[in-house]
């Protein structure tokens, strides 16, 4: 969120999050407990591949 300049953490996961994970850039390191307070989100390979090309 930061790195992007955002501060409403509902537009970031409705406008960010939520597309990035439907389209395979990032996952869930809880994926059972999506509202879990200890949830944090990872880059997949392709994720990976994207940030390293520059896309």
């Amino acid at each position: 969120m930061a790195q992007l300049g955002l501060k409403d953490r509902m537009l970031f996961s409705k406008e960010y999050l939520t597309h990035a994970m439907a389209e395979g850039y990032i996952e869930m390191t809880i994926p059972e407990k999506p509202s879990g307070r200890l949830q944090k989100y990872r880059l997949t390979e392709k994720g990976r591949r994207a940030v390293g090309s520059g896309g």
